[in-house]
């Protein structure tokens, strides 16, 4: 696996390394080994998949408030997506600021975000699939988020027109009503 730290400090992108054979192709998506080497978390407690029938889908931006703020580890299985990070921060220098990648059945990658990051993302095709892996427990209480479409953040999104979404993400709070 390569490690590429985005500007975001301590969140990843994590590409495979695949080894190719005349049957296809295998790799490895998680090692402790070589996330310890790099500081990242490597206890997972929860996995979750989410299934995403059409093209323009968002989800997101969600997140955990402390005491249960989570790590996940993020990868598109099946179909294509904009993957989306906020780093809400409060005492980080690139505090509100937003980093995207596209994650891919193709590609392969993967995006590790750390603790007080928002995280949301669109898919780019019908019949996406996303894995995630997730640090702690979803906590009924502690989810907090951000929508999608705050001007403060001002996300280049792929898709403007025509999104799909559901109800509780479309009444996500503005940063300026925070």
């Amino acid at each position: 696996m390569i490690f590429t730290e985005t500007p975001l400090k301590g969140a990843y992108i994590i590409d495979i390394e695949p080894h190719k054979d005349n049957r296809g192709w295998f790799s490895r998506t998680f090692c402790k080994e070589e996330f310890e080497k790099h500081g990242l978390c490597t206890e997972f407690v929860q996995h979750n998949s989410s299934y995403n029938a059409l093209k323009g889908t968002i989800r997101g931006l969600h997140y955990q408030i402390p005491p249960d703020e989570e790590i996940k580890i993020v990868s598109c299985v099946k179909g294509c997506i904009f993957d989306v990070i906020v780093d809400v921060r409060k005492d980080s220098s690139t505090y509100m600021q937003w980093f995207s990648v596209e994650l891919s059945e193709s590609n392969g990658r993967m995006l590790y975000i750390p603790k007080d990051f928002a995280h949301g993302f669109q898919t780019l095709c019908d019949e996406t699939m996303v894995l995630y892996q997730m640090s702690e427990y979803y906590k009924k209480g502690s989810e907090s988020g951000i929508r999608w479409n705050d001007a403060t953040l001002n996300i280049d999104w792929p898709e403007k027109e025509n999104v799909i979404m559901s109800e509780k993400d479309s009444q996500l709070q503005l940063l300026n009503n925070k």
